[in-house]
This record gives C-alpha cells, sequence and structure tokens, in this order.
C-alpha cells in the first residue's frame, strides 16, 4: 500500500537480503533464502464399514533444509568456523544452536524474523574459481532444523 506516494509498514518487501546469526555467530546478509516452511505429515485410516471415506490424521511436522546463498564477501571465513567448529570443533562437536533469519529491506528495516531450533550444517558450496568464466563468486550454505521457534530481541 502506498500513501500519498510514500511507503506504509504494510509495504511488501521487494527487495530484501537475509541476516543470519546463530546464537552468539552472526553469519552476514545472503541475498537468496530458499527453503523456510514446513510440511505436516497425515496418516490415512480408512474405517470399517465406512469406505466413502478416508481419516487424514496429522502424525508429525517436516520442515526442509534451508539454502542461503551471496556473492563471496570476508564473511565466508565466518561461515567456514561455524562448519567445521560445528561438525569437528573441540568439545563442543555436534552442538545445535537457535538461529534467526531476519529478512530485511535495503534500508536495513526488518521485514520479518525467523526463528529456528536447533541449527546444524548440512552443505557449504564455495565459490568456482576458473578465470575463463568471469562470473561473481558465490557461496551457499545449507542449514537444518528442527522447528521455528518466537525470537525476542531486547
Amino acid at each position: 500500500m502506498y500513501t500519498k506516494g510514500r511507503a506504509t509498514d504494510q509495504d511488501p518487501a521487494v527487495t530484501v537480503c537475509f541476516v543470519v546469526s546463530l546464537d552468539d555467530v552472526e553469519l552476514g546478509a545472503f541475498n537468496s533464502c530458499e527453503g523456510l516452511g514446513a510440511e505436516v505429515v497425515l496418516e490415512q485410516r480408512e474405517e470399517g464399514g465406512n469406505n466413502g471415506y478416508v481419516w487424514q490424521l496429522p502424525s508429525r511436522i517436516k520442515y526442509p533444509n534451508i539454502k542461503l546463498s551471496r556473492p563471496l564477501t570476508a564473511d565466508t571465513e565466518k561461515v567456514a568456523k561455524w562448519f567445521t567448529d560445528a561438525i569437528i570443533g573441540g568439545g563442543k562437536k555436534g552442538t545445535r544452536r537457535t538461529g534467526s533469519i531476519q529478512a530485511m529491506t535495503l534500508d536495513g528495516v526488518t521485514v520479518a524474523t525467523w526463528g529456528l531450533l536447533d541449527v546444524v550444517p548440512v552443505r557449504w558450496s564455495g565459490p568456482s574459481l576458473n578465470p575463463d568464466s568471469p562470473k561473481v563468486a558465490t557461496e551457499t550454505v545449507e542449514i537444518a532444523h528442527h522447528g521455528f521457534i518466537v525470537t525476542t530481541k531486547g
């Protein structure tokens, strides 16, 4: 919605970046975020004597992995360190973290925030460094989580 040429609080976020943090680790801003969602798995139960109806019963919730992409930045080192610490790290191996993804406009206004429970790294893909193909060097991080939580920033 626009009011006399000025944006209001209800304007859609057309151009956003996604700022990712995991407990005390800031992974920086990403320009692409895929996989935010949830799916309810249904069990089908047939009732004896009722041939025209099948019960659809919710059984559990599945959360797809989240893929975050961006051009290569200095924050790439933070991602590599977090990834290594989470998988191999001394004493804290396999530590799951609480995370958050903030969708922000280019002006730094937070549009939406998703809190994530038990975040673990799944995959990191670095840039293809090929002088014959002068493209922007990008990285992709894939994370898994066990659900959404309410985040509070104070």
